[in-house]
């Protein structure tokens, strides 16, 4: 779903309409080449890929069941050509912002996780930190072995903090847009906010909506927030019961977070 109504002027609604691609059982190898696309898409941040550039050896072994998608995120993450787009020539904190959304779908919550995987980097060296990624709790929690990583930052669910809804569009330029077409591809976008420990406002103007956390605003503004209960862990979910919340704009922020804690999902966003 949207995370407003206005996702389409956003830029979001390609990824809001659009099913994770995962690998279920019995697959085809037509699946698995779509998962490969997917795959390169999502790991190489929307970056144009010449067929001398493909890891031909590494889709063999997918398409062969030899290896989960988790494995073949692992092989392109730390393959030579993600290090020529992301790595070299590039500042670390920078790569690190990529890796976070190129693997977990989402932008770095803080200060501390710059600096751990930071330290990871400095201690184990750069196959060590795409490791610490794709084997963390979270990875496995969302994608598992066979799910393609996709941008789930768009969007409230269990375990995401608030502010992670609003930084991942700093980090978001468009859909087909590339991460190393970007003005100042090579900068980090999100150092000020992290050290000042404050949220990223994301503001449009075409839409009219701020969704700044407690940066940004008007206050007395009231905001009619529309939810969804989410399905737990991956059980059906057979009916959804959808409520609507009217509050002013001093309590968005804490009442997004309590939100997002009880495991709902935010459909929509708007002035009331």
């Amino acid at each position: 779903m949207a995370i407003t109504t206005a996702a389409s002027r956003l830029g979001v609604s390609a990824f809001a309409e659009t099913q994770p691609v995962e690998l279920r059982p019995y697959w085809t190898q037509e699946d698995a080449k779509t998962a490969i696309q997917a795959v390169y898409r999502q790991v190489l941040g929307n970056d144009h890929l010449m067929n001398s550039e493909r890891l031909i050896s590494a889709e063999s072994l997918l398409c062969n069941r030899s290896i989960s998608v988790r494995e073949f995120v692992r092989i392109v993450a730390k393959s030579e050509l993600y290090k020529s787009k992301f790595f070299y020539n590039t500042y670390h904190p920078r790569m690190i912002e990529l890796n976070f959304k190129h693997l977990l779908g989402r932008a770095p919550y803080d200060e501390a996780e710059i600096s751990e995987h930071l330290e990871i980097y400095r201690s184990q060296g750069f196959e060590a930190d795409i490791d610490s990624y794709l084997d963390s709790e979270e990875y496995v929690e969302n994608f598992g072995e066979n799910i393609v990583p996709y941008y789930r930052g768009f969007s409230t669910q269990r375990g995401q903090k608030t502010v992670g809804f609003t930084r991942m569009f700093q980090l978001y330029q468009g859909y087909a847009n590339s991460d190393r077409a970007q003005s100042k591809s090579k900068t980090a976008r999100l150092t000020y906010d992290l050290a000042r420990n404050v949220a990223t406002p994301v503001s449009n103007a075409q839409v009219g909506l701020t969704l700044g956390g407690t940066t940004n605003g008007e206050r007395g503004q009231m905001y009619r927030i529309r939810v969804t209960q989410s399905a737990q862990g991956r059980s059906p979910q057979l009916r959804r019961s959808v409520k609507e919340y009217v509050i002013p704009y001093e309590r968005l922020s804490t009442t997004m977070q309590k939100l997002n804690q009880s495991g709902c999902k935010i459909l929509s966003l708007t002035q009331a």
